[in-house]
């Protein structure tokens, strides 16, 4: 659970956007979208090689 001290005058609205930001950083709604659907890990595993075979492309092209 996220705890966010509002201090003595302090506006809401910056005190929600810290909320926000800090909500952000968990990352929570990025797993949220993640598991609304299921992705077979054979699947899940051919992505991760493309993904990481288009990185090391961009390496080296980078070296180039």
């Amino acid at each position: 659970m996220l705890i966010i001290p509002v201090k003595d005058g302090e506006n809401i609205d910056r005190a929600l956007k810290r909320f926000k930001r800090k909500f952000d950083r968990t990352g929570k709604m990025r797993e949220l979208r993640r598991r609304q659907q299921f992705t077979k890990p054979s699947v899940a595993k051919r992505a991760q090689r493309i993904k990481a075979s288009y990185i090391q492309h961009l390496r080296d092209a980078e070296n180039i």
